[in-house]
């Protein structure tokens, strides 16, 4: 289908929706709906990336097929949202490859990269502890720095771009703190009435998804904050890895291994349960390969901590490294980005509704 097709078919059961309003409290996208009579292609976008594929409203809709009106809100909202970030992120055809083909080739890049890694330990530092042993830190920074900030360079000329397409006018700090205070709790993925979401099951209402969800950010958010906290021990402090257990890197970053791991195994669990005609079908690969490299990444970072020590430490260094790069490089192409554009539409939506009253 059509980008133009996808946003009409969209529009299409925005406008029933709108019209029907029996699920006026489901979530942050049917308040930003109700306020309007006519939805421009922006409109529409916004929608769709305030969407969290909670799928409620689907569920407890009447004018789902058989019906003529053959709604699928939660799909038609994917599949314009999974368009948006193909659209703003620039090569778009790298993005649709990633959704395409999303497992073999983040799986092959991860293969590659750590044999890379491996080939490059022949050529060993002359001095250093632990995996400075294996790996100069200056080679490593050498790596990693443009390869984390060039992909956050290609993600805000997206953002921006988003911005201008749904008008989100003028950003106030308030608007920041609203959306953030939303995307902490991951309020709109409990349906936003507090009770649970129906991803899993239609006659279920459950805070799984959610629940999952939390362990995958704040685990990745302590491993982010490991990994800053021993830049600064590095730099400011002179106090070189490997770093002992009660040491801020460790008692940060192993929590936060675990939480990810946790939240990467519930969410590719629920995802196999979840009814794919609710989604966008065409990516299920892609998003399914995003979760899988977080939990390697994770995975593999708690096994290089308890086999540090042992012979094994190169060989799972080289996968951690690799899976790493693979994470940074992909991450305006896949399901990674995602975050970055529900939160863009978090801070919209607030000024919106501020504006409306």
């Amino acid at each position: 289908m059509s980008l133009d097709a996808t946003i009409q078919e969209a529009r299409r059961q925005v406008e029933i929706c709108n019209a029907c309003r029996y699920c006026e409290g489901y979530c942050a996208v049917f308040p930003a709906m109700t306020r309007q009579k006519a939805f421009a292609d922006g409109d529409i976008t916004q929608l769709a990336n305030l969407c969290h594929n909670c799928r409620g409203c689907s569920y407890a809709c009447q004018y789902t097929a058989p019906h003529e009106f053959a709604l699928n809100l939660p799909a038609a909202l994917a599949e314009v949202r999974q368009e948006s970030w193909e659209r703003h992120i620039h090569p778009q055809a790298f993005a649709r490859l990633f959704q395409r083909s999303g497992v073999a080739m983040a799986g092959l890049t991860v293969l590659l990269l750590a044999l890379v890694f491996w080939a490059l330990a022949v050529w060993k530092p002359l001095s250093g502890e632990g995996f400075y042993a294996v790996l100069a830190h200056n080679t490593l920074v050498a790596i990693f720095a443009p390869a984390f900030l060039a992909p956050l360079v290609l993600i805000a000329y997206g953002l921006r771009s988003y911005w201008r397409e749904v008008e989100g006018g003028r950003m106030r700090l308030a608007h920041v703190l609203v959306a953030f205070a939303a995307a902490g709790r991951m309020k709109n993925l409990s349906g936003g009435q507090g009770q649970g979401c129906n991803f899993e099951k239609e006659d279920r209402f459950s805070d799984r998804r959610r629940q999952y969800h939390h362990a995958m950010m704040y685990g990745f958010l302590l491993c982010f904050a490991a990994t800053s906290a021993g830049t600064v021990m590095h730099y400011l402090l002179g106090w070189e890895a490997p770093y002992p257990l009660f040491s801020l890197p460790k008692l940060l970053g192993v929590p936060g291994g675990i939480l990810m791991v946790i939240g990467a195994a519930g969410l590719a669990w629920l995802k196999t349960k979840a009814d794919p005609a609710l989604g966008a079908v065409k990516v299920w690969g892609g998003e399914m390969a995003f979760i899988l490299l977080l939990a390697l990444v994770a995975a593999s970072g708690l096994l290089l901590y308890g086999l540090g020590g042992t012979a094994a430490m190169p060989a799972l260094f080289a996968l951690h490294l690799a899976s790493i790069l693979v994470l940074f490089l992909l991450m305006p192409f896949s399901k990674m980005v995602h975050g970055f554009f529900r939160l863009t539409a978090l801070i919209v939506e607030a000024g919106q509704a501020e504006r409306s009253k």
